[in-house]
């Protein structure tokens, strides 16, 4: 599996039989929309309606198969609702054997029954730019020892060519709180099942 990261929240996981996109709000942020025909466009939260031609579209909770990937959609407060808001879906994905959780913007906190939703994580692709538009690396941290993945891979952070509106901790910020020495920083991560290390590592992934 390929996984590609466009800035933002917008990633790319890309197997063989399909390919991901999640959060394609990036025309929000100046830039192009990355998601082509054919694409399983999922969002975590707020967006715009992908390309007609996209395969599906899933933005809410429950549990689909599409084209050999399963995507189960976990409801979850987001980073500021209020105590019994949920205005966001969590994603764990199953694609060619790896475990992927997705997070989106979520409050720093997950209940019992979300954890066990979850269950073993492989890779974790978690939000850290902060300054109240999403998780901040502390939060991300938070979420990090509860899940324990294999491989984190961050986004949201400052990145050149999107127009936040509200500024975003660049990357040395992010990894400096999180204590996390990066294992490798590549622009696109081929990864499979046997790469994984017993104990748990952190990609950079650059922006595209």
């Amino acid at each position: 599996m390929d996984i590609q990261l466009y800035g933002a929240n917008c990633i790319t996981l890309a197997s063989k039989q399909a390919r991901i996109v999640i959060d394609d709000n990036l025309e929000d942020l100046g830039a192009k929309s990355i998601t082509k025909a054919g694409d399983i466009a999922l969002f975590t939260g707020a967006h715009a309606l992908p390309p007609q031609d996209a395969k599906i579209m899933i933005d809410s909770p429950g549990e689909y198969e599409v084209s050999g990937v399963s995507v189960h959609g976990i409801a979850a407060r987001a980073h500021m609702d209020e105590d019994n808001q949920k205005n966001t879906t969590m994603y764990k994905l199953v694609i060619d054997e790896l475990r992927i959780l997705v997070t989106g913007h979520i409050y720093p906190e997950l209940s019992d029954s979300q954890l066990e939703s979850i269950g073993m994580v492989d890779v974790m692709l978690v939000p850290t730019g902060g300054n109240g538009y999403t998780l901040d690396a502390i939060g991300a941290l938070k979420i990090i020892k509860k899940i324990e993945p294999k491989l984190v891979i961050p986004t949201h952070y400052d990145t050149k060519g999107l127009a936040y509106p509200v500024p975003q901790q660049n990357l040395e910020e992010v990894l400096k709180a999180l204590a996390m020495e990066p294992k490798e920083t590549t622009a696109k991560l081929k990864l499979k099942q046997a790469d994984l290390a017993d104990t748990m590592q952190l990609v950079v992934i650059e922006k595209s």
